[in-house]
């Protein structure tokens, strides 16, 4: 959306009455405005009390508060901005709205009287933790460093991690009243420049007052199908991770305020990626990405199937025969598949919301007195907790938290299409839920690339983790300007 321009006024009181009134400096204590007089001329100072370097600025205003009126002489702009005002981000416009929507992000407006712009000084400081190791991709060898809500701090880790002079870092805003800030970060003589443009054009489209969510919002906007549950954008945390798809040739989106960066395009098995599996051995790291894809196999198969060899037992092969359970118990084997579903989602939420010290009280109380007593009173059988914790056990181990909700959604899918419709409905599910993941497409890439459409030397380095000195080549779905690392 085009924002209404308001070129300076002639008058300096007129510019520093309209920015007084369009800031509503009078209505909120933290909008401050100085009224100094330096070198015989008026000027007035507009910033948000908790953004500013405090330091920075007195030392500014010491030095101004030095200047004689002849020392402005004959260019006055000229003069501060590159002589009196010795700062490394200093910037100068002409329009009163752009200044105040500028000051709202942080930096400090001087006015001045006799001239006809206004001068910017970035200035700005904002409360920040320091970068920790993230939760979601913990590692028993690697760095400890993880992105953080500011997204200057996150910009420089990234470059610290790229020091690649194609390495482009594009700033904009979105967000009629939030305006956010967003970087679009990308290698420029790796990255496909359609993509790129392509990512920007949808980004600048976006038309909505703000970003509360952050990158949630954004993916929203983007993603296209809005009751999708598969992310068809990768998140991660880590500077490393974000470092090592940079030079893949993909396209990151940092948004302030988030610590997760977004990576564009992410096929199905970008999810299934992690970084522990490339900071062990080669054998080592395709081992546990072989278990790792099991563990994801048996979250989504594991429960329906089970319950379909429950219901027909002669569907069993011979010697298989002890599956299936041996005591019914009060209730149907599929109601208790569906409760016991919606009892873990409740302890996860609950886990969320309970504090670190009472964590393990809230274990004992699922572990002792849900789960045992369940099982003792005749509620839920042994098999069905055994069960119940495998496919529990493979939603953890995906390492895309998105992905491990949506696969949870297809397997009470299965569930329900298997209790109502027997094997019928078992095997159409899964066909129903492999033709879903077939026409997606994450930015015109399809989802289950390289399986469909096939191409044998990614398959074999999506299944098996390669070697990085094997790995010469850039994948070639992201159509990358240098195809060779």
């Amino acid at each position: 959306m085009e924002k209404e321009k308001q070129p300076l006024f002639s008058a300096y009181h007129k510019n520093v009455s309209y920015m007084k009134d369009r800031l509503a400096v009078d209505e909120s204590f933290d909008l401050v405005q100085l009224d100094v007089v330096y070198a015989e001329r008026k000027m007035a100072l507009f910033l948000i009390d908790g953004f500013v370097k405090d330091d920075i600025l007195h030392l500014l205003m010491k030095l101004l508060a030095k200047l004689k009126p002849e020392q402005l002489d004959p260019d006055p702009l000229e003069k501060l901005i590159k002589t009196y005002i010795p700062y490394v981000e200093i910037d100068q416009v002409d329009d009163l709205n752009e200044a105040t929507d500028l000051v709202l992000g942080g930096p400090t407006a001087l006015v001045v009287e006799g001239l006809n712009k206004i001068i910017m000084i970035d200035a700005r400081t904002y409360p920040v933790r320091s970068p920790q190791e993230p939760d979601l991709e913990r590692v028993v060898r690697g760095s400890r460093d993880g992105y953080v809500e500011t997204i200057v701090f996150n910009t420089a880790l990234t470059r610290r991690r790229v020091r690649d002079r194609s390495l482009r870092m594009e700033y904009m805003q979105i967000g009629r009243r939030s305006q956010t800030d967003i970087c679009v970060c990308y290698l420029e003589d790796i990255a496909d420049k359609d993509r790129v443009k392509e990512l920007k054009d949808v980004l600048q489209t976006i038309d909505t007052d703000g970003l509360p969510m952050a990158e949630k919002t954004v993916e929203e906007f983007i993603s296209g199908r809005h009751w999708n549950p598969y992310p068809t954008i990768r998140y991660t945390e880590r500077p490393d991770t974000a470092a090592s798809h940079l030079y893949e040739g993909h396209v990151l989106v940092i948004i302030d305020g988030s610590p997760s960066v977004m990576i564009t395009p992410a096929t199905y098995w970008h999810h299934l990626q992690h970084a522990e599996e490339y900071r062990q051995k080669p054998l080592v790291g395709a081992y546990l990405r072989m278990v790792r894809f099991i563990a994801v196999v048996a979250s989504i198969f594991v429960l329906p199937l089970y319950y379909l060899f429950s219901i027909n037992p002669d569907l069993l092969p011979r010697g298989m025969e002890y599956i299936g359970p041996t005591e019914l118990g009060m209730i149907p084997i599929l109601v208790q598949f569906l409760i016991a579903e919606v009892g873990i989602d409740m302890l996860r939420m609950a886990a969320i919301h309970t504090p670190t010290s009472l964590a393990t009280a809230l274990g004992l109380v699922a572990a002792i007195l849900i789960g045992q007593v369940a099982i003792e009173v005749g509620l839920f059988s042994n098999e069905v907790v055994l069960y119940l914790a495998v496919a529990a056990i493979g939603t953890y181990a995906t390492p895309s938290y998105e992905l491990s909700l949506a696969n949870r959604l297809i397997r009470i899918f299965l569930l329900l299409v298997t209790g109502m419709f027997g094997a019928i409905g078992y095997i159409v599910g899964i066909t129903l839920w492999i033709l879903h993941l077939v026409n997606m497409n994450s930015f015109r890439i399809p989802y289950l690339w390289p399986f469909m459409p096939f191409s044998y030397r990614a398959f074999r380095d999506i299944f098996i983790r390669s070697p990085i000195p094997l790995k010469n080549r850039r994948p070639t779905f992201l159509n990358p300007q240098d195809p060779d690392r």
